[in-house]
């Protein structure tokens, strides 16, 4: 069961093969990083499912925020370093600092900036571990969406139709009901389906 952020730290703790994957980012020392996305995501909504097989993900994004070093070829490396340390995963390292002219956004000001600006609330998540290796939750908007299954925007996709539409998008492509048939999804302005 899961009802609190305590209880998202604890499964992920409990989570042998997620743990692995924290502490292989954080050998990496990157600045300001977590482990974002559906690879929190995803987990919650297993545990609330009670799946005992781990749905696939398509990538698992580490992100990390160093204005000191923009060039997209470090990132590059980085997932060439995770792969030399953990094989068999699909990496994707993005820092930060650069991903607002690849969005066209205000530049962030830290990653969990960047993580309150992504698409949906129940994306906008990120774990990392603390120098004691204690799993650190973060969650922008509230894990209120996502242990209740509904897919809103996030307030700054609300704010354009145009950010509205790579919402709607995105949530149409990722056919989350499929295999998570309690998901609600707000469409844009409109009411949850």
């Amino acid at each position: 069961m899961i009802e609190s952020e305590k209880d998202i730290i604890r499964v992920i703790q409990e989570d042998t093969w997620m743990m692995e994957i924290l502490k292989c980012v954080q050998s990496l020392d990157l600045p300001d990083w977590w482990v974002c996305a559906g690879f929190v995501r995803t987990k919650i909504w297993d545990t609330l499912y009670g799946y005992e097989e781990r749905t696939p993900l398509p990538d698992i994004d580490v992100i990390y925020f160093d204005p000191s070093k923009i060039d997209e070829g470090i990132e590059k490396e980085y997932e060439k370093r995770l792969t030399e340390i953990y094989p068999g995963q699909p990496w994707s390292v993005k820092n930060q600092t650069r991903m607002h002219l690849i969005n066209d956004f205000t530049p962030y000001q830290s990653s969990v900036d960047a993580i309150s600006k992504f698409p949906e609330t129940v994306t906008a998540l990120g774990v990392k571990l603390d120098n004691i290796e204690n799993v650190v939750l973060t969650a922008p908007h509230g894990i209120e969406d996502v242990i209740n299954f509904q897919i809103r925007p996030t307030p700054y996709f609300s704010r354009t139709e145009d950010r509205l539409m790579v919402f709607n998008d995105r949530v149409d492509k990722k056919k989350w009901k499929i295999r998570w048939d309690r998901v609600e999804i707000q469409k844009g302005r409109g009411q949850l389906k």
